[in-house]
């Protein structure tokens, strides 16, 4: 009897190893079951085409044909119902060159296409437009060449696209900006060239397009929705009345760098949201509005002035300074033709440390309430050279660009200030 029931036993034991330890081929049937066939096929051939950097990176070392269960074992991917739903491919450590399959397109449950940056070059595949449930697409700091895929207008649950810092060339596909669920569009530093979209109604939250060649002025059209936009470093002219007029949630605004022309809208002063504005080296002209009375909140408002960054400087800014900047912190209205007093309220301003940076040169002021033996905070960085007013060097802490000169001579100040110089 116990030699029966021994038997027994080491026959179970047999039989559990060979259900749940098979050979390889039957191993390669459950590695199977665990992942769509249609979907491991397009994983292997993003293997084929893709390559570590670094002959010590190891990304794709778990992609192991035998895996008992790749939806859980493969680096950057993740299955939802043995279906691959995020595709995350190379961390910041492991890099990877090659280029993106067009078999990447029978992932077609993938609501997330996300690369690390790296080398990856060629073009970005059109077919990415088949994968109806994408809601990211991510894909920057590579060198991705040729135009971006018109077809991608056709993801209309489409949330994110980042394709920053490549080497795409062309125009921005004018149905990208009306995909209904977009929020966020990074485009950054590519060789974009055109005119902007006419109409931008996709619900945008970020809007970066710095560091292209886009030109043309603003559109007409812009969401109201936008908190952040970003159109630096371009080739934009045209007034700044287009379309800014209705954006009341925008916390950061960059245009500079570009060619635009005119007064700057008023309404962008008096923005409570509004914390960084950036228009330096345009060719803007007029005056600054004055703050108003009634106590009506503005860039430099004491609830939100803290971190606050503003830099109208290198362009054609006149008139005497307003205290509407009152209280921001770091302050560059340098380079502009601005005449008169600087107000008390800017230097009361540094000397309790709210206004860390102010840069006045290369204007025309004439004066400035310094009182003998005020002390600046060490933090501070005044810069008030190159104006029409004689000044205490010891005061000032100006950066290189600044130059040496203290004053304007003064046959340049009379042509601003009839000569009434401190």
């Amino acid at each position: 009897m116990l030699y029966e029931m021994t038997t027994f036993k080491v026959a179970v034991v047999l039989l559990v190893f060979l259900l749940f330890t098979p050979p390889f081929v039957h191993s390669q049937q459950l590695y199977n079951s665990n992942m769509n066939q249609m979907d491991l096929k397009a994983l292997l051939s993003i293997k084929t085409s893709l390559t570590e950097i670094s002959p010590t990176s190891h990304f794709f070392s778990t992609w192991n044909l035998t895996a008992p269960n790749p939806c859980s074992s493969f680096s950057g991917v993740t299955c939802y119902f043995n279906r691959v739903t995020i595709l995350s491919l190379g961390t910041d450590s492991l890099k990877l060159a090659g280029s993106l399959p067009e078999s990447i397109s029978s992932l077609t449950e993938l609501t997330q296409l996300i690369l690390f940056p790296g080398i990856v070059t060629g073009s970005i595949p059109p077919q990415l437009a088949q994968l109806t449930k994408l809601r990211v697409i991510s894909l920057p700091n590579n060198r991705f060449t040729g135009t971006i895929p018109s077809a991608l207008s056709f993801l209309t649950n489409l949330h994110t696209l980042d394709l920053s810092h490549n080497q795409l060339a062309g125009s921005i596909p004018p149905g990208l900006t009306k995909l209904p669920q977009l929020r966020i569009l990074i485009l950054a530093s590519n060789s974009l060239t055109g005119y902007l979209p006419e109409n931008v109604s996709s619900p945008l939250l970020h809007l970066d397009l710095k560091n292209n060649q886009l030109t043309g002025p603003l559109p007409t059209s812009i969401p109201s929705s936008l908190r952040y936009l970003s159109l630096s470093q371009n080739r934009m002219w045209g007034p700044l009345t287009n379309g800014l007029e209705s954006l009341s949630e925008l916390e950061f605004l960059d245009l500079s760098m570009n060619q635009f022309v005119g007064p700057i809208p008023a309404q962008l002063f008096f923005r409570p949201t509004l914390s960084s504005l950036f228009l330096q080296r345009n060719n803007l002209s007029g005056g600054l509005p004055q703050k108003p009375e009634n106590g009506e909140p503005s860039i430099g408002s004491s609830s939100y002035g803290q971190g606050s960054i503003v830099d109208l400087s290198h362009n054609s800014l006149t008139g005497e300074l307003s205290t509407v900047f009152d209280g921001v912190e770091s302050l560059f209205l340098n380079n502009n033709r601005l005449n008169g007093r600087v107000p008390e309220e800017y230097v009361n301003s540094v000397c309790r440390g709210s206004t860390r940076t102010l840069y006045l040169q290369h204007n025309y002021f004439t004066g400035i309430p310094l009182e003998k033996g005020m002390v600046m905070p060490d933090t501070a960085s005044l810069c008030l050279l190159y104006n029409c007013m004689k000044l205490p060097a010891t005061m000032l802490t100006c950066p290189a660009s600044a130059g040496e000169e203290m004053s304007r001579p003064a046959a340049q100040c009379s042509v601003f200030n009839n000569g009434d110089s401190d």
